[in-house]
């Protein structure tokens, strides 16, 4: 059971909770469990919802699903407080962050396949894989096809 009086002291006054759905498709029940859940969190401790729409995967997300989402949560009665730039027309902040990270040495390029993570990691026992960092003393370039790790 969810202790909210002791949820409520470690938190700010109002907290600020989060739904960041993937218009990839149409509202499914998952999304709606997830939803009603920060709702009621938010709601029960006085705090407030922000709707951030994370359309990062450019060849599956729609106009139509981003749409279509709004008029669920409407429909559902869970309208937000406050929404968010989506995360593609936030480019520039991405940027200047990774910029940031990579002058400080806590990312490094990756030319590592999902194949040639999990040929190199096998999954042994139903464990998760996890990526074992060989691309982090290569020095390679941020190009693109290159996926960024976190030191």
């Amino acid at each position: 059971m969810l202790d909210l009086d002791a949820l409520r002291r470690r938190l700010p006054a109002r907290p600020l909770t989060r739904f960041a759905p993937s218009p990839t498709g149409y509202l499914h029940l998952g999304h709606v469990v997830n939803a009603v859940w920060v709702w009621t969190i938010a709601r029960a401790l006085g705090g407030r919802v922000l709707l951030r729409v994370e359309d990062h995967d450019a060849t599956r997300c729609r106009p139509e699903y981003e749409a279509a989402l709004h008029e669920d949560l409407a429909w559902l009665g869970l309208v937000p407080d406050a929404v968010a730039p989506r995360q593609s027309d936030s480019g520039d902040a991405y940027t200047r962050a990774l910029e940031q990270l990579a002058r400080t040495h806590h990312v490094y390029a990756c030319d590592c396949s999902r194949r040639t993570i999990a040929r190199d990691v096998p999954d042994l026992f139903g464990e998760e894989m996890r990526y074992p960092g060989r691309c982090r003393e290569r020095g390679l370039a941020f190009d693109t096809g290159r996926s960024v790790r976190v030191v």
